[in-house]
């Protein structure tokens, strides 16, 4: 099984080798896990397209940025986002700023999920 975790530089790369890996459902498990654990109302079905998982999760960051900030950051502690990676984002367009939380969220579940199934 070994290898090494191959880098994934977008959303949609990070979703691919995950279905490659056989991995995508656990990657919703773990994403679900965490919303729940963070105490955000979205959860997906395991069956959930990457597209609508992208789309949906995007949305999520993206409503907790403007609306629900203190939320936004709970769930990033939670998730365990690294706080320097999301302060050298840019801060001024939020839709921008949100998928790439987003893709920050999602590469730190796939970490996680990938981590799991290889130790």
């Amino acid at each position: 099984m070994g290898g090494e975790m191959q880098k994934v530089e977008t959303i949609q790369e990070l979703l691919s080798v995950a279905a490659a890996e056989d991995l995508y459902t656990k990657l919703v498990l773990q994403l679900n896990k965490d919303l729940a654990y963070a105490n955000v109302e979205l959860s997906f079905e395991e069956k959930t397209t990457p597209e609508d998982l992208k789309g949906q999760l995007h949305e999520m960051v993206y409503r907790l940025v403007n609306d629900r900030f203190a939320d936004y950051l709970n769930l990033l502690y939670i998730i365990d986002v690294s706080e320097d990676k999301v302060r050298q984002l840019d801060g001024s367009d939020l839709v921008r700023l949100s998928e790439q939380v987003t893709f920050l969220i999602l590469k730190r579940e796939w970490q996680k999920v990938w981590y799991k199934n290889r130790y």
